[in-house]
């Protein structure tokens, strides 16, 4: 007797970060006070990314992600080590009133210490479906060059560096064998607020995209982009700027997927007509349907209806879902439970399946 296939559904992904056991956060602390070892943190950080990667396979999710457990943050893993980095760069604010301060640069010449395709190998062990893997832009981290510049390390052979190193890193992962590869540029909505003339959005799209030209038409079917109004601590850094002055030059950066947050928005009808008005006809659109900063989870209903109401905007071949954010971008962030992290992304899981049978997928 044959057996059915299951019905077409619209393709769901994750962002990235899902909170650290709470073990996992108190032995990164000592590490960092020098009461524990390298080889005692790796052996936690491995039974971390081992549990992450069973419980995100038990939602369902056809592509998961290591939870970036062995990360420090989103951003800086690839400063980890480095001599010629000091810790008072740019403070980023957030609307709860508290800070984040970036790194800065104090000498060059600036290379990587880690790339990212570590982290992918390490959860591909354990992973029974295909594995994405989230990167740091080139926009990001050009915020680590200071504003004095820095003698003997004109900003231009700086930025020339990193863009060398980013594509290094997206390489990498495309090598070792990613689903899809995510650059984070949460930085983007970010600079509408830091310089409302467009200056340096433009700047961090035109950085963005001398990477993405390193990469081949093909090779960008893999690549994504990210947005979303920062997340730390249930609070966000730009949720304030209107979307308008981000959304029309995002679909700029010559990527084939963008991962949009959308859930939180006080008005997605708006920012859907902005998405369907400036996206490009070959760029896949991943819409956000959970909220990491909610403290409630959604349910597989509410997941649903927003992705109903996504589709009226946009064509359902363009379409995927995502969540609006990682669940937790920092590692010492406590905010989100673990559990409740697990329980959204099921959600999203099986609202995308009830909208999909909606939409009569073929």
């Amino acid at each position: 007797m044959p057996t059915s296939k299951p019905s077409p559904t619209l393709p769901t992904e994750p962002i990235g970060s899902v909170p650290r056991p709470p073990e996992l956060i108190d032995a990164v602390k000592a590490f960092a006070a020098g009461r524990l070892g390298q080889r005692e943190l790796d052996a936690l950080i491995e039974v971390a990314v081992r549990d992450t990667v069973a419980r995100f396979e038990t939602t369902g999710s056809p592509v998961i992600t290591d939870g970036e457990q062995g990360k420090p943050n989103f951003l800086g893993y690839p400063l980890e080590g480095l001599s010629n980095i000091a810790p008072d760069g740019i403070a980023i604010a957030f609307a709860d009133g508290h800070q984040r301060r970036l790194p800065r640069l104090d000498e060059g010449p600036f290379r990587y210490a880690r790339y990212a395709d570590g982290y992918l190998k390490r959860a591909q062990k354990y992973a029974r479906v295909p594995v994405k893997q989230a990167v740091i832009s080139a926009s990001a981290l050009s915020l680590l060059y200071p504003e004095e510049g820095i003698a003997d390390y004109p900003r231009e052979r700086f930025l020339a560096d990193l863009v060398d190193e980013t594509a290094t890193d997206v390489r990498r992962c495309l090598a070792q064998g990613a689903h899809r590869v995510q650059i984070d540029f949460t930085e983007g909505r970010l600079a509408v607020k830091l310089d409302p003339s467009g200056g340096l959005l433009r700047f961090f799209v035109e950085l963005n995209n001398r990477v993405l030209a390193r990469f081949t038409a093909e090779e960008r079917k893999r690549i994504g982009i990210h947005t979303c109004p920062g997340g730390d601590r249930d609070s966000t850094h730009s949720a304030d700027v209107d979307y308008a002055g981000l959304l029309p030059h995002l679909f700029e950066l010559k990527a084939d997927n963008f991962y949009i947050q959308l859930a939180s928005e006080p008005d997605r009808e708006s920012v859907l007509e902005i998405i369907a008005e400036h996206a490009k006809p070959d760029q896949r659109l991943f819409v956000g349907v959970i909220d990491p900063i909610d403290p409630r989870a959604e349910s597989p209903e509410t997941v649903r209806d927003r992705v109903l109401e996504a589709a009226r905007h946009l064509p359902p071949e363009r379409l995927g879902t995502t969540d609006d954010c990682g669940f937790s971008p920092f590692g010492d962030d406590t905010s989100t439970a673990r559990d409740l992290a697990f329980e959204k992304i099921r959600a999203r899981v099986e609202g995308t399946r009830l909208a999909s049978a909606e939409l009569n997928l073929k």
